[in-house]
């Protein structure tokens, strides 16, 4: 058969990453972000990987118990985050404490639901494998994807008001 005759073989169709999210309300209080919104910010701090994450909000006392557990700091903090698998297919946890984050967002005369946004892509970006706490370097790094990410979600740079406090 010539050439001409042949169909052309077909091209595959590109992989679409595929995100399997459980968001976990496991506290009471407003305003806790929506799943839809949880999924929005997911989605777009994951780096073309596909994943399997929780996402829970806690109290202060759970969050003190998981910080003093698996990081052996005694006090509730804004974000855990538990990763599992790394790149390309990535697993993790992340676990926020509402009462921490209202209060940093309230400290920082910042909107709560743009403060969610901010630790649900800085959790996220942990679970890929950045760490700000190694240099100065990865923090710069780090921040920039931040304030990347948060940009094209149409909120602000969440570390203008701390640069311009260090000026």
């Amino acid at each position: 058969m010539s050439s001409a005759g042949k169909k052309a073989a077909a091209k595959p169709k590109p992989v679409t990453p595929s995100l399997s999210l459980s968001v976990q309300y496991a506290c009471e209080g407003e305003p806790l972000p929506s799943r839809p919104q949880v999924r929005r910010w997911v989605k777009k701090a994951l780096e073309g990987a596909s994943a399997e994450v929780t996402v829970r909000f806690v109290d202060a006392e759970e969050g003190r118990m998981l910080n003093r557990e698996y990081r052996h700091k005694d006090y509730a903090t804004n974000v855990l985050s538990f990763p599992y698998m790394p790149n390309p297919e990535m697993a993790g946890d992340l676990v926020l404490c509402l009462p921490v984050m209202l209060r940093e967002a309230a400290e920082q005369r910042k909107p709560a639901e743009a403060h969610f946004a901010h630790l649900i892509v800085h959790g996220m970006l942990h679970l890929q494998g950045y760490d700000h706490e190694t240099s100065d370097a990865d923090a710069e790094i780090m921040e920039a994807r931040e304030r990347e990410i948060l940009a094209a979600l149409g909120y602000p740079d969440p570390y203008l008001s701390e640069r311009e406090t260090q000026a």
